[in-house]
């Protein structure tokens, strides 16, 4: 697999200010990638932006609640008119809806809020950067999914990562031979806020596995990569 030079370029990474957005913003700005921190609150981010900037490459800031339609807009027109064109995208906001022992009574709000999150605002952000992407004729899009399966109590969560992983590999086709990539992350069952203290892996284990869509340059799309194939150790 040839490897993708990121150095200089830009990149918009959601849900950055903890678990595995943190890791892949550290793990870009190794890279020379310049940094877009987006967060709920841009108080959440500021020392992780003071810790990329160490690095010798650029950081900004934004805020966004991905459920409210109108702040996804505003930060879309805000990150569009700014003065740097986004390259790659990494799409790691999430939310997980409560475990529900009942599993058969799914609140609707569960649906709502996975879907408002975790489906519509991806897709909104892919389609506000894929026509730039194009345009250059080079992009990175890297949408994370889960490998969760056999838990009803989560359902609302799981079919909201599923939607996620039929836009990418129906979105895949047309993007053939343009220069622009998009594929699908799973980073593994982590210790994170979302994956719970009883995770198996370290929620450092997603790196490297989870630059390797984004530094891959074979110009393929729609692929699930699984950044725990990748990892040393999980431990």
């Amino acid at each position: 697999m040839s490897k993708a030079e990121i150095s200089g370029k830009w990149a918009l990474v959601t849900g950055a200010s903890r678990g595995v957005g943190r890791q892949i913003s550290l793990a870009l700005a190794d890279q020379g990638c310049n940094v877009i921190l987006h967060s709920r609150d841009s108080a959440h981010t500021e020392s992780l932006a003071l810790e990329i900037k160490a690095k010798g490459v650029e950081v900004e800031q934004i805020s966004a609640e991905l459920a409210n339609s109108d702040q996804v807009d505003a930060m879309i027109s805000t990150l569009l008119g700014g003065s740097h064109a986004i390259d790659i995208v990494y799409n790691n906001a999430a939310i997980m809806t409560p475990y529900r022992s009942e599993w058969t009574v799914v609140p609707n709000d569960d649906l709502r809020l996975s879907f408002e999150v975790n489906v519509t605002a991806l897709m909104r952000i892919c389609h506000a950067f894929l026509p730039g992407m194009l345009e250059r004729g080079w992009g990175r899009i890297i949408n994370l999914t889960s490998g969760i399966a056999d838990q009803p109590e989560l359902i609302a969560y799981a079919v909201s990562k599923a939607a996620v992983d039929k836009f990418v590999k129906d979105t895949a086709p047309k993007l053939v031979g343009t220069g622009v990539m998009m594929n699908l992350l799973d980073p593994g069952w982590l210790r994170t806020d979302l994956g719970g203290p009883n995770a198996p892996g370290a929620v450092e284990s997603v790196i490297p596995g989870a630059l390797v869509p984004c530094l891959s340059d074979d110009g393929v799309s729609g692929i699930l990569f699984r950044a725990q194939d990748y990892a040393e150790t999980t431990n």
